[in-house]
């Protein structure tokens, strides 16, 4: 239809250039174009007939466009177009060879319906105007001589990358266009700007032919499973789940975490509506010591069409080191005796306290030698940097010495460590806390007063986020956690805090009878590290006012120093951009070195030993990173499907400075089960950004005209009349007919 109304395709519009080939100059056009208005809104405004208003300028204007319409004629329009030279130029025919082409639909796998439009008749047209050559596409791509030579069996789809190979091989010839036919499912994460830049610097139009179902009529797909990578061994953790479905609304499944054939956790959801990303949480214990490979998965409904995309694979390293935490407090109080008592029945933690028992003196326990400590608080980063967390208990900030609130600060900063600031008569604001360094650490804003601590009774309130947080679990279930929660205790005491900063997320609220609610429990990141508020000393009486057996406050303070610990790196931190290698095999490994200070160590000998899936180790030099001090990098080729596991070693000359565990696995052939629907979005954006056009397989029969226009390989310049268009005589019929139905409407014929 287009074309009979316009005379040329589309392509001819979008790629030419509107000129007019009158010897005429167009200020002339434009010129007599309003003086021909002028001279008719004169003759309007003068003839006396029953047209008054509205209905005057209505007839002025289909007049003045008709007689415009007729002088841009007489000017000669055209188009300029650039068309490549018969026979003269290369178009490079991309078919995609990976596995989800063969996936059926119809009758017909999608490679099936490619090669069918090619071999129907697509590929004879392109070779009545060009040479064209065929290459088929999956992990890289390949020039091959005939369409037999696809199978659908690769197992990748790179598009980015075969497209750059495919600008390569013909680097030195007329490559006039690209035709890429695909279902889109790109592997890579889609293509990178650098390759778009690259065709658009040629002027290389590439049209992207789509074939497959853009929406699957039944299928459950996991989009991706969020699981901590390291974790200390017992530790509760949860799995972040996103899903989507298609066909299976209102419909209930079960998600499941399994460590080999062990089920670690399970959970039933309610499907939300179709394509809408939907993620649930499902909480599991990490277990002991050691490198792990979870499955993540969740159970196959009727009818689906693909359950390959059901589950997920992936890894956590579980730490069964005890990291060490010291707690510092300024009097003997219930609290500090009960968090104690809590952490006592955690093998996993190791808590170190120091009590100030008079102004001179303090009393130790749980230390490693008679020497730890025996000064009082440290004074050297070093000794501070040896624990993995710190809790400030109900002590004045003038305790510490500038230097020793510079190490409080830089323990987060720059250690990476998780402080945790509890509530007290000479704590936060009670405590100057408010005027000095440390209150930038703070997930929330101190008040200027020392006023702020109540020995009043006071409720505590889960928060949305709180109730989704594993640090307020008390229970598996949310639903049963947070009534738990609701029927906690009352707390023996408050501190009023002031309003969260930006970035900071209460997990709990204290909500004193007459009183604003405040945050409870506050957290946010902190450099390297994290910082936790704790607005009361009163937690105690969850455990003086709950029957013996119960064990919310043992539960609830051994998660809090678990996840103060859990993020906090050693000298050496070891970690991979891509833990899980999808029909990839090359893996980047990163190193972070640093001294006892936790200072960058630039000079440091960095190996790592690579453990691969047979149990055979092979060795590894780390090499520094030039943009970043104290990090090394090195890329590993995992030769072959399986778990790897490397041990990372740094030394200062013999000294060693630290190790780490780094795992990676590679999967073959997983990539391609997922989002196997068409990518349209992606062969429009390319097409589109490159200059191309998209199309259907029904509509490819137009691609041999459409193609000639184009600015790359090697071209012609022509000009393409407008005048005798169709559409022109219509438009020039419409004005002038309905002049006369409105004039015979109005009675004025």
């Amino acid at each position: 239809m287009f074309e009979w109304l316009f005379k040329y395709p589309a392509a001819v519009f979008s790629k030419g250039e509107f000129v007019l080939l009158s010897a005429w100059p167009a200020w002339v056009l434009a010129g007599a174009i309003l003086a021909a208005g002028a001279a008719l809104a004169w003759h309007v405004l003068r003839t006396r007939a029953p047209l008054e208003g509205w209905r005057r300028a209505a007839v002025w204007l289909m007049q003045a466009g008709a007689l415009a319409l007729i002088l841009v004629l007489l000017w000669r329009p055209a188009l300029s177009v650039a068309t490549l030279r018969p026979q003269q130029n290369i178009v490079a025919v991309m078919v995609d060879d990976s596995r989800s082409m063969g996936l059926a639909e119809n009758g017909e796998t999608r490679l099936q319906q490619a090669l069918k439009a090619l071999d129907g008749g697509l590929a004879a047209e392109l070779r009545k105007k060009f040479q064209v050559r065929l290459y088929r596409f999956g992990k890289d791509a390949e020039r091959v001589d005939t369409t037999t030579r696809l199978s659908g069996t690769q197992s990748a789809s790179r598009i980015g990358e075969s497209l750059k190979q495919v600008l390569a091989d013909a680097s030195g010839l007329p490559l006039g266009a690209v035709v890429l036919l695909s279902d889109g499912a790109d592997n890579s994460g889609g293509i990178d700007r650098e390759t778009t830049a690259q065709i658009r610097q040629r002027r290389i139009p590439v049209h992207t032919a789509g074939f497959g179902k853009e929406r699957l009529e039944r299928d459950i797909e996991l989009a991706e499973a969020a699981v901590p990578a390291r974790t200390l061994a017992g530790s509760r953790l949860s799995a972040e789940v996103t899903l989507r479905q298609f066909g299976y609304s209102q419909r209930r499944t079960r998600i499941r975490i399994k460590d080999g054939e062990r089920v670690l956790a399970s959970r039933e959801v309610t499907l939300k509506a179709d394509g809408a990303p939907q993620t649930e949480t499902v909480a599991f214990q990490a277990g002991a010591g050691g490198a792990h490979t979870l499955q993540v998965a969740v159970d196959a409904l009727d009818g689906e069409e693909n359950t390959a995309n059901n589950a997920l694979t992936r890894l956590i390293s579980v730490d069964s080191a005890k990291p060490r935490v010291l707690y510092i407090e300024g009097e003997p109080r219930w609290e500090f005796k009960f968090i104690r008592r809590a952490i006592e029945e955690d093998t996993g933690v190791e808590l170190v306290t120091m009590l100030r028992t008079t102004q001179n003196q303090i009393y130790r326990q749980g230390i490693s030698a008679p020497a730890e400590l025996e000064q009082g608080f440290p004074s050297r980063p070093e000794e501070l940097f040896a624990y993995q967390g710190l809790i400030v208990g109900d002590v004045e900030v003038s305790y510490f010495t500038p230097a020793q609130r510079e190490m409080i600060r830089e323990f987060a900063n720059r250690r990476g460590g998780g402080v945790l600031f509890l509530a007290g008569r000479a704590g936060l604001s009670g405590g100057g806390y408010q005027n000095s360094p440390l209150a930038e650490m703070l997930p929330v804003r101190l008040a200027d007063s020392k006023s702020t601590f109540h020995r009043e009774e006071a409720a505590v309130r889960l928060t949305p986020m709180g109730s989704l947080s594993l640090l307020c679990r008390l229970e598996e279930d949310q639903e049963q956690n947070a009534a738990r929660w609701k029927k906690m205790p009352l707390l023996a005491d408050y501190q009023e805090t002031g309003e969260l900063k930006p970035g900071a997320v209460a997990l709990l609220e204290v909500a004193p009878a007459g009183r604003r609610p405040g945050p409870l429990l506050a957290i946010e990141n902190y450099g390297r590290g994290r910082t936790f508020l704790f607005a009361s000393s009163g937690s105690w009486r969850w455990q003086m006012l709950q029957p013996l057996e119960d064990k919310t406050h043992e539960i609830f303070w051994q998660q809090m120093l678990r996840w103060l610990v859990a993020g906090t790196p050693g000298q050496v931190a070891a970690t991979t951009p891509k833990p899980v290698l999808s029909d990839e095999s090359e893996a980047v490994i990163r190193a972070e070195v640093r001294n006892k200070a936790f200072e960058a160590v630039p000079d440091a000998r960095v190996e790592a030993r690579i453990v691969g899936p047979d149990g055979q180790a092979a060795g590894l030099e780390l090499t520094p990173d030039p943009q970043e001090q104290g990090v090394y990098t090195a890329r590993w080729t995992a030769d072959r499907p399986g778990s790897f596991l490397a041990e990372i070693v740094a030394r200062a000359g013999e000294e060693e400075i630290g190790r780490d565990v780094v795992m990676f696995r590679r999967e073959d052939g997983v990539a391609e089960s997922f989002r196997t629907v068409q990518n349209r979005e992606l062969l429009e954006k390319l097409a589109e950004q490159t200059g191309g056009r998209y199309y259907r397989p029904g509509t490819l029969a137009k691609l041999p005209q459409e193609i000639s226009y184009s600015e790359a390989g090697i071209t012609t310049r022509e000009t393409r009349d407008l005048w005798d268009m169709p559409a022109v005589f219509l438009l020039l019929i419409a004005l002038r007919g309905g002049e006369w139905v409105l004039r015979r409407k109005w009675g004025v014929v």
